[in-house]
């Protein structure tokens, strides 16, 4: 049996997917299904690793199929907590560049533009 736990949230116009546990290969079901149901629900989704105490590349495939999901329903997702381990996976990988979390909107709506990276 998987030492993996999935629950949702929603925050404002965030809903929050909590991940607990190991994101292994015998996870990785139930966790792209939970994240593929959030995406498909929302338009803007935040997952919070700070249970996840082990991240392997099914989890990394789990997270970026969802990510990809949500950019085609023209919606967001992003990781928010990832620590030790975990945060080290995603920045080596570079999955933490790409699932960041977005500026806030009023930051954008100040200057008039999205912040522009070269």
């Amino acid at each position: 049996m998987s030492d993996f736990e999935t629950h949702t949230r929603r925050n404002a116009d965030t809903l929050v997917v909590v991940l607990a546990g190991e994101c292994d290969l015998r996870s990785r079901d139930e966790m792209t299904a939970a994240l593929l149901d959030a995406v498909g629900s929302s338009a803007r989704v935040a997952v919070d690793l700070a249970g996840v105490r082990f991240l392997d590349s099914s989890g990394l495939h789990a997270l970026v199929t969802a990510h990809h999901a949500a950019l085609e329903r023209s919606g967001i997702l992003y990781v928010v907590n990832a620590t030790g381990t975990v945060e080290t996976v995603l920045q080596i990988t570079g999955i933490l560049e790409l699932l960041q979390q977005p500026a806030p909107a009023e930051d954008t709506a100040e200057t008039g533009r999205a912040d522009q990276r070269g």
